[in-house]
């Protein structure tokens, strides 16, 4: 396989691109067209489906109860009084990264004030505003406003100015690279070892805890591989809960019980959106891909098939909080929070480079690059597929197929798929348990009669995730598999 794809290089490629589209659009359509042939074995597909729905519905509900009462735990930890115990700990220097585009002032300020607020030194923390050139005179208005606020007040207050390269994709990815590549030349210049700068790639409205950094200290510290481990905290769509589109919150609300849950399995863990790690292990893999999207996972990818199974995250049990979707109109909202599905689905992408590193890593051991792979074919693949099997698979066999429906299975289906899928929705009071007690408090402003709406809100859940889940998975697929591109768009979120 090797040899094929050193010779190869460009078709071994694009069979890789075409391949998740092409399973995704086969696993949707199969229930049609198998159903004609051979229904009875799309009906135990679909019963297997549903098994494996309800296991994982199981799953959920309960590791995000773990992690909450972890996280509860956990915040009422002096992490800082940890801290001061350990050796060295005030060698530690930490790197704070923010990719900006267009982000309004008051947006990258309160992102800042929780930053300032932290217990651990200021003069350990660096800051680098990752300005896009592009952006031209407003971006150097913003600094200037910025300075003229927190000069003084961290160790260091950078901005840079990411150009437009040829060959790079304009995003997060490559703006992030341009701005630690810049910072690690001024750290080279004050002498400080790569290996005591902890990185953070912060989004413009991640609201980090106040004990974030004592917390991630501490753990870096005490890790004996922390050169080869991501740390990642889950950042909950919670800072503007009560504001966002009945539609939007239920979706945002769903993917911060997910990111929860998912801390309680470090074995399958990959940090999204906010997370720290070292400098130096970012410097050796060669910095972020600029040719990328989706930069959370593939920065894990490039460090695992580098390094092997020592590559791992490491949960942080506090919650960094961030804002859901919300434009100026109604309309404006769902169109953004569709294109920021989209691109989180664009991380289809990452199945072409890790199966390519697969085949030509022979030093990186089987069972755990395989289990990642695995791991990142799973995610991906049943994103678009969830909806039309869970809502339709059961029903399409004896409306295609007659003959079938006068069978015991035939019968049988709808009435077992809807019994698997209606347990499953018994573990929703857990989430509904979890969402209560991690959201913000009510404001004034949100009337109390409009309570029972945060219950009734979750019977449009499967519609939801038709349009602002499985559909953008489709289009990120059907789009790669066409050989079109996606465009970065920054998520409007006012």
């Amino acid at each position: 396989m090797n040899k094929f794809i050193q010779n190869h290089p460009a078709l071994f490629q694009r069979m890789l691109e075409i391949f998740p589209g092409l399973s995704s659009w086969f696993i949707i359509t199969m229930p049609v067209w198998l159903s004609l042939f051979h229904p009875a074995l799309v009906a135990y597909f679909v019963i297997i489906f549903d098994v494996y729905f309800f296991y994982k519905s199981a799953s959920m509900a309960v590791y995000s109860g773990m992690a909450y009462l972890k996280m509860t735990a956990h915040a009422q930890v002096d992490w800082h009084a940890d801290l001061i115990k350990q050796k060295d700990w005030m060698k530690i220097q930490q790197l704070v990264v923010i990719p900006t585009y267009k982000e309004p002032v008051y947006k990258l300020e309160k992102t800042l004030d929780y930053i300032a607020a932290t217990d651990f030194p200021l003069k350990n923390i660096s800051v680098v505003l990752g300005m896009e050139e592009r952006e031209g005179g407003e971006a150097k208005e913003r600094e200037i406003i910025i300075r003229k606020k927190y000069q003084g007040k961290f160790g260091h207050l950078w901005a840079t100015y990411h150009p437009d390269i040829q060959g790079e994709v304009k995003g997060k990815a490559s703006n992030e690279a341009y701005s630690c590549k810049w910072a690690k030349k001024e750290f080279d210049k004050m002498g400080i070892s790569l290996k005591d700068v902890i990185i953070t790639s912060c989004d413009a409205d991640s609201l980090l805890p106040p004990k974030y950094f004592s917390y991630l200290t501490n753990s870096y510290l005490i890790d004996q591989n922390r050169d080869y481990h991501f740390f990642h905290a889950p950042v909950l769509l919670y800072s503007n809960f009560w504001e966002v589109p009945l539609v939007v919150r239920v979706k945002s609300t769903l993917d911060s019980i997910i990111r929860m849950a998912n801390l309680m399995r470090p074995d399958k863990l990959i940090q999204v959106s906010t997370y720290s790690v070292s400098l130096w292990l970012i410097d050796n893999v060669g910095y972020w891909d600029t040719d990328i999207i989706p930069e959370d996972w593939h920065i894990f990818m490039q460090a695992f098939f580098k390094h092997g199974e020592r590559v791992s995250t490491v949960p942080i049990f506090l919650p960094i909080m961030g804002d859901a979707v919300k434009s100026p109109t109604y309309f404006s909202t769902l169109k953004s929070r569709y294109e920021q599905e989209r691109r989180w689905a664009w991380g289809v992408t990452d199945i072409p480079y890790a199966v390519k590193k697969y085949f030509t890593t022979p030093e990186i051991p089987f069972w755990p690059k395989t289990l990642r792979i695995l791991r990142l074919l799973e995610s991906h693949l049943l994103w678009p597929v969830n909806f039309f099997i869970l809502t339709l698979g059961a029903s399409i066999p004896p409306l295609v197929n007659p003959a079938f429906s006068r069978t015991i299975l035939g019968h049988n289906l709808p009435r077992v798929s809807g019994f698997i899928l209606t347990l499953s929705t018994v573990f929703m009071l857990i989430l509904l348990y979890v969402d209560a007690k991690t959201r913000p408090p009510r404001p004034e402003k949100f009337s109390l009669l409009k309570m029972p709406l945060l219950l009734f809100q979750w019977v449009f859940l499967p519609v939801i995730s038709f349009f602002f889940s499985s559909l953008p998975g489709l289009d990120a697929h059907t789009r790669l598999m066409l050989g079109k591109r996606l465009e970065y768009k920054v998520t409007e979120k006012v």
